[in-house]
């Protein structure tokens, strides 16, 4: 195949499972507050003292910086989300809805850097094997541009039910798949030979909740997922090196290219329209959201429990709904 070496048809089997695994386990995480707590509190706490030190140390694919930084940075994000859903107060905090916007930027920082690392290395480095080139550039600026085009944190509310979901409703669909395919490009450009799985499964795993389960809330699924996938991957390394259902990436500088400047293109095209969406609407986007004047934000808004009128930047004042 042109992305990856042959599939069998039972490492298919494995990627529905594992992408089912994430989306369900994500489900309880954010449903009930307890599983929350013991899945990224407890269980982080057990795993760095007796289980990570010796799976994820010195020469296996999961011991490099990059991967301690990136469970820590996603288990921050999970703990911050959920102080922001739990406690009202953070909520109508305009300083801590920062933290959403802040933390996801450092993680797309992190992954950036590392694509430029990469980009200089060629054969195995950290278990895993690299092959380097021009498309780790085109890459890296393709996720800077996406930290960029962050925009609308200030409209972030919390859902009027029983998850209390965390929903950023000017986080639209046109960014979630400039970030999927600038996402799974960096996968497949660092850890190509992770990317069936961290990539491909991982990124739709946290996609669906966000247009089918519970939309406006991508980036606390994204958080939840990540966290969930990065204790797994670190815990059991070999599930995705050597274990019967690993797939191995083709290491074709073609495919390489390919994937990395689909992702500039259009994380580009995203950048256009925002500037223009700015420019037309005379928005600006450091205070206000961009998006109100689309369908599917007013969608978030009454799918999340307000009424779609109280105008934007103010939701967290809106009249309460009844959604079935």
């Amino acid at each position: 195949m042109f992305l990856f070496e042959t599939i069998p048809w039972y490492s298919w089997v494995m990627w529905l499972v594992v992408t089912a695994a994430l989306i369900a386990f994500n489900e309880v995480t954010r449903r009930w507050k307890w599983a929350g707590l013991g899945f990224f509190v407890a269980l982080p706490i057990i795993l760095t003292i007796f289980v990570w030190p010796t799976t994820a140390g010195a020469g296996s694919s999961t011991g490099s910086w990059f991967h301690w930084v990136k469970v820590y940075s996603a288990l921050a994000g999970c703990l911050g989300f959920m102080a922001i859903r739990y406690i009202p107060r953070l909520s109508r905090n305009k300083w801590v809805l920062l933290f959403p916007p802040a933390i996801l930027a450092i993680n797309i920082l992190e992954a950036v850097i590392r694509d430029f690392q990469v980009a200089g290395l060629q054969g195995m480095h950290d278990g895993v094997f690299m092959v380097g080139g021009s498309w780790n550039y085109m890459n890296g600026i393709a996720g800077i541009i996406n930290i960029l085009t962050i925009c609308g944190w200030m409209g972030i509310v919390i859902s009027r039910d029983s998850s209390k979901d965390m929903v950023w409703p000017d986080m639209l669909w046109f960014w979630i798949i400039a970030y999927d395919i600038w996402n799974f490009a960096y996968v497949y450009n660092a850890v190509g030979d992770h990317s069936f799985y961290a990539g491909a499964a991982l990124l739709v795993s946290c996609t669906i909740p966000a247009f089918f389960l519970k939309r406006g809330a991508w980036l606390q699924h994204r958080a939840h997922t990540l966290a969930l996938w990065m204790m797994f991957t670190m815990s059991v390394p070999a599930f995705v090196t050597s274990s019967a259902f690993a797939v191995e990436s083709s290491h074709n500088p073609a495919a390489l290219f390919t994937v990395s400047a689909l992702s500039l293109a259009i994380n580009l095209a995203v950048l256009v329209y925002q500037v223009h969406t700015i420019r037309t609407r005379r928005r600006n986007p450091l205070t206000q959201e961009l998006y109100v004047h689309l369908p599917k934000y007013r969608q978030t808004l009454i799918e999340a429990g307000y009424t779609d009128d109280a105008g934007p930047s103010s939701a967290d004042k809106a009249t309460p709904v009844s959604v079935s």
